[in-house]
């Protein structure tokens, strides 16, 4: 049978929909009280597991799910051995360095040598400055942030944004983007080369169905 890992939050919606349009229906999991991790889709044609987004491509690299939705930004961060097959179009995000708005710093550069940079994507922060040859200290952080500044504790973080509202009202600035971030639709690799429970006619669906997608919204 078909298993098909779905992130937690902000994509859990957005991952629904799109599969329900192929004709896979995993909507019982938006029901209210609905604590269930995994279940049946409404025809019995697939099952699906509902787990934090930093676990999808964990799931699909080990097989215990032949396809995942996951952002790109958990991929880049995980680096895990999966196959990265489409482009969803949604859940944008970019992930940036930002500073306090009230520093004098336009750019990573401009940043003292060796500064503190907090992030919970410590590996992406790393690969970025050790990219730019400029040497900072990673501090790992998986709360807020966004305090790594505020209180004094880092020159500067680099973390996921989205409308920038929370730098914002936090006195924070963007002075640089890493990359952006949509959806991903990924695979476990043995499973697509050998096409396990038919998962090439679903891929193909999905991606079918977000170029329609697509061509709706610019219509």
């Amino acid at each position: 049978m078909l298993t098909v890992a779905l992130p937690k939050g902000e994509l859990l919606k957005h991952s629904i929909r799109l599969l329900k349009s192929v004709g896979l229906d995993f909507s019982a999991f938006l029901e209210e009280g609905n604590r269930q991790l995994q279940i049946l889709d409404a025809s019995g044609k697939a099952r699906g597991l509902k787990v934090r987004a930093q676990d999808v491509p964990v799931y699909v690299e080990y097989g215990q799910a032949q396809l995942g939705i996951v952002g790109e930004d958990v991929l880049r961060e995980k680096k895990p051995l999966v196959a990265r097959l489409v482009d969803l179009g949604f859940g944008y995000c970019r992930m940036s360095v930002a500073v306090k708005a009230s520093c004098p710093y336009k750019s990573p550069l401009d940043l003292p040598v060796n500064s503190r940079v907090a992030s919970k994507y410590v590996n992406c922060a790393r690969d970025y400055f050790q990219s730019l040859d400029f040497p900072v200290e990673i501090i790992p952080l998986y709360g807020s942030v966004e305090l790594g500044p505020i209180t004094g504790m880092s020159e500067a973080i680099v973390d996921l944004v989205s409308t920038g509202k929370t730098l914002k009202e936090n006195g924070l600035v963007e002075i640089a983007t890493l990359y952006e971030s949509t959806a991903m639709l990924i695979a476990h690799p043995l499973s697509y080369r050998l096409n396990t429970d038919g998962i090439n006619d679903w891929i193909d669906q999905l991606r079918e169905g977000v170029t329609t997608e697509q061509l709706g919204v610019r219509s």
